[in-house]
């Protein structure tokens, strides 16, 4: 499946990777749903990352998401910094659901984040920007230094729509893509795993650890560790 998954890059002229959790894991961010990520082992994690517990709880929220959601840390590896070269070559977007921004500390540039960002942060009533130093360098719930308001991270929380902007970026860009490459997601969560049916191109490809239930659409499928798949790649 390596040559195959080669010989559809080398071909591609746009390609498309849309990246999960799984992406992250080898730069030390732990995933969501396997047996050792967040919601197994911390319980309430959705209630205590959705709009309601931010509004109504921001101190625990606060808490909670510097210590489980924020690796400041944590450095792009080898699959982030392949599909940013490959930008050299080829015309490349990425579709992510992660938040850790690290697709462009690798130096990707066209990049779609569905469910936002740690590295942006507004101030709830002026809109002012802060950046993620900002925001862990707070004590308790940070504040505008401006109008006193509590600041929001860029973050997609549970009860909140995307932002259609991106979503309209997001899929207009699978929509025209020769190739299609779905990295470390099992694809359950809504509706992001949806932008995958827009998918018009040659090849759709997976590599992701376990089996998904987009396997059986896929002309390429790759079970393995996402880091040393990407090792095997040339660009």
């Amino acid at each position: 499946m390596i040559n195959k998954l080669q010989k559809a890059i080398d071909e591609a002229e746009r390609i498309v990777f849309f990246s999960g959790a799984g992406m992250s894991t080898a730069s030390g961010i732990p995933d969501f749903r396997s047996a050792t990520g967040l919601y197994k082992n911390v319980y309430r994690a959705e209630e205590m990352l959705s709009h309601t517990f931010f509004v109504h709880r921001p101190e625990d929220f606060y808490e909670f998401y510097k210590e489980k959601m924020i690796y400041p840390d944590a450095k792009p590896n080898y699959a982030h910094e392949f599909i940013a070269k490959l930008q050299d070559k080829k015309d490349v977007s990425v579709v992510t659901q992660n938040i850790d921004g690290l697709h462009q500390r690798a130096g990707s540039r066209k990049v779609y984040e569905i469910h936002g960002s740690i590295e942006r942060n507004y101030c709830t009533k002026c809109s002012k920007f802060f950046d993620l130093d900002y925001i862990i360098n707070s004590e308790g719930i940070p504040v505008c230094d401006e109008c006193g308001a509590i600041i929001k991270p860029d973050v997609v929380l549970y009860e909140e729509s995307l932002d259609d902007t991106v979503v309209t970026k997001a899929i207009n860009a699978i929509a025209n893509a020769d190739l299609l490459v779905i990295c470390g997601t099992s694809l359950v969560v809504y509706p992001a795993a949806s932008f995958v049916r827009y998918f018009n191109g040659n090849d759709l490809a997976i590599i992701n650890r376990d089996a998904t239930s987009y396997d059986q659409y896929c002309q390429i499928v790759i079970h393995d560790d996402l880091v040393e798949t990407f090792r095997q790649l040339k660009i």
